[in-house]
């Protein structure tokens, strides 16, 4: 089923497992309280320590649960626009993925169904039953692995912007110019050779895309200051083959309710088809795409109202 919703407003190989231990939770809470704070006092900044990590995230509100994941080049704070509206009706637990923003980087685990497990981990840690889970970006995979890790713990799972490792449409996008920065993160120590001190030049290409304030910028910039956030981003994004096969292996029957949406300006907005029925013809039973307008890649920055309409239908539904 395909809805389109109009809405007006919408990383030297010299870096080894030292260099990715990442901040102590000191270093991490000096990092990350202060990125709280564009929000009410109603949201509070907070650390748990699960799956051999400690995670930073994000959480106010009350009602069912609702996990928001970033993408790439941002975290948490990518979701703060619309935490706010999501709050009235939500518990919000927006997270930040191992060894970015405030999270501690690990020497590995940065596989989707590991960064699941984070997730997962961190849901059983503060007693969430029957969450939605909202990813974006990379985070679309990380989204995805946890439909098909725990799908009798999730009421629902939103991809925004993303094709997922190993299903239709997955080898097309790996082939086209727009995503030349994937092989360019994956080559084994150049860009930890070649990024660091250069965030803006590197980073800066992806700001132009979206509606990015100048304070934005800044923000996520620190967001990826250290070789350790840097290095984390990079080993995910050198998961990839493996999020592939994992995705191949463990496909089959699911009817975990999952919807998909591309801004109307994405260049991967043209897969949601393809994405739909592959994902269909894998054993998900209920899978729904939808287009919002006006937005880029970037949907959650371009269109918040949107977004947040959005996965107030979706997540708001009965649990499955």
């Amino acid at each position: 089923m395909n809805w389109r919703f109009h809405f007006s407003g919408l990383l030297t190989a010299s870096l080894v497992a030292a260099c990715c231990l990442g901040f102590t939770q000191a270093e991490a809470q000096d990092r990350a309280s202060p990125l709280a704070k564009g929000l009410s006092k109603e949201f509070a900044s907070s650390f748990a320590t699960v799956n051999g990590t400690t995670l930073h995230y994000v959480r106010g509100g009350k009602g069912p649960p609702l996990i928001l994941i970033h993408g790439f080049p941002q975290d948490w704070y990518e979701y703060h626009a619309i935490m706010p509206r999501l709050a009235k009706q939500f518990t919000v637990i927006a997270v930040d993925l191992r060894g970015i923003g405030g999270s501690t980087a690990a020497p590995g685990g940065y596989d989707a169904a590991n960064l699941a497990e984070d997730v997962h981990q961190l849901a059983t840690a503060l007693k969430l039953q029957s969450v939605y889970v909202v990813g974006h970006d990379v985070g679309g995979p990380v989204a995805f692995a946890f439909a098909l890790r725990y799908p009798d713990t999730a009421r629902g799972v939103m991809i925004l912007d993303a094709v997922l490792p190993g299903i239709a449409g997955w080898d097309e996008i790996m082939a086209s110019p727009y995503t030349w920065h994937i092989g360019f993160m994956q080559a084994p120590g150049l860009p930890e050779q070649l990024v660091p001190g250069h965030q803006d030049a590197f980073l800066g290409r992806f700001y132009t895309i979206g509606k990015f304030s100048p304070a934005d910028v800044a923000y996520y910039l620190k967001a990826y200051e250290t070789p350790e956030q840097l290095h984390s981003i990079f080993e995910l994004y050198r998961a990839f083959p493996a999020n592939v096969e994992y995705n191949k292996a463990h496909l089959g029957a699911n009817t975990l309710p999952l919807f998909i949406a591309f801004g109307e300006m994405s260049h991967q907005a043209t897969m949601a088809p393809k994405l739909a029925a592959g994902l269909r013809d894998a054993g998900f039973t209920h899978v729904q795409t939808g287009v919002i307008p006006g937005a880029n890649h970037y949907v959650v920055q371009d269109q918040p109202d949107a977004v947040a309409a959005l996965i107030e239908q979706q997540a708001a539904g009965p649990p499955k």
